[in-house]
């Protein structure tokens, strides 16, 4: 940009400066839902409480079944995004 479209743009600033904040704050977001590791992590859970006992058979199957549903949309997402 030149020195002329910045002072003529300069009362914009802040709606880029928020745009550009509000950007970064999705980003963190979807960085945070799609990470696999907490969901590895709950599954690592499920299996040592239905080994402790703590749940039965069908409980262990039903959440195990969510979480790797989960693990699938969050590689088909990663997918979509990798060059």
């Amino acid at each position: 940009m030149g020195l002329i479209t910045q002072i003529l743009t300069l009362p914009l600033a802040p709606v880029r400066g928020t745009v550009w904040v509000l950007e970064r704050v999705v980003e963190t977001a979807e960085d945070e839902y799609y990470d696999p590791a907490p969901v590895e992590n709950d599954l690592a859970e499920l299996e040592r409480a239905l080994l402790a006992g703590e749940i039965d058979e069908e409980t262990f199957d039903r959440r195990e079944d969510e979480l790797l549903d989960r693990l699938d949309e969050i590689r088909a997402h990663t997918q979509r995004r990798a060059p």
